[in-house]
């Protein structure tokens, strides 16, 4: 994914399916500096990591 789409979703009222790796996330952040998003699972909130936003896949 590209750094101004990560940035997009983030803003974006509207529900985007977004995934990493084949699981589904939501997207917490994007650091444009470093090109990295904080996401986390859809359904654990607690389960969030820092990835490239490169790795990060919107799904239509």
């Amino acid at each position: 994914m590209k750094l101004y789409r990560a940035q997009e979703i983030l803003q974006s009222e509207a529900k985007i399916d977004v995934e990493l790796n084949g699981v589904s996330v939501w997207i917490d952040s994007v650091d444009p500096e470093k090109e990295m998003a904080k996401v986390h699972v859809e359904l654990q909130p607690a389960d969030s990591r820092v990835v490239p936003v490169k790795e990060l896949q919107e799904i239509q």
